[in-house]
């Protein structure tokens, strides 16, 4: 079975690296599961880059540059290049979503490595969820979800577990 894979824009690791105090507690618990092993988490190289001096937010100075580098060598952090097909791509959301191209290139990864949920503290891209497929052409694809960070609850399925584990004890008895 895959580790289930979230996309985090620059915006969700600044609010960590910062840090920022009202949204560091979301961070923190996902990359609390992604140290676990129970998700991992996919980012454009951009973000090293983007997360220095992200419009609106505080510069990370020279001095964290150590911290910014080990932080983004952790093995739950996959960095996808901007390749041809991404920056092909990334065009249209900037003609028909109007993005910012920086925004549009962080859709754009996490679509065509069909990454089923963008994390990001950004309105204007939350405002997309469910409005972009996960293939392109195929109606009944999935869509992709924009969200804040967040760790999943799995209570349905602990619920399943203990209702199955329940059934079993009864079928012994």
């Amino acid at each position: 079975m895959s580790i289930p894979r979230r996309y985090w824009d620059s915006s969700a690791f600044l609010a960590w690296l910062l840090p920022e105090s009202d949204r560091e507690d979301a961070c923190s618990s996902v990359l609390r599961a992604a140290e676990d092993g129970d998700l991992e988490l996919v980012t454009s190289a951009l973000t090293l880059t983007e997360v220095i001096k992200l419009k609106g937010k505080p510069e990370l100075k020279k001095d964290h540059e150590a911290k910014i580098a080990k932080f983004f060598e952790n093995e739950y952090i996959i960095l996808r290049n901007v390749d041809r097909f991404i920056a092909l791509a990334a065009q249209r959301p900037v003609w028909e979503q109007n993005l910012s191209p920086k925004d549009s290139i962080h859709v754009a990864t996490a679509l065509r490595w069909k990454i089923p949920v963008l994390d990001t503290f950004d309105e204007g891209l939350i405002a997309l969820s469910g409005k972009l497929s996960l293939e392109e052409g195929n109606p009944n694809s999935p869509r992709l979800e924009i969200t804040t960070p967040h760790v999943p609850l799995q209570l349905p399925l602990i619920a399943e577990e203990q209702i199955k584990s329940k059934q079993e004890g009864e079928d012994e008895d």
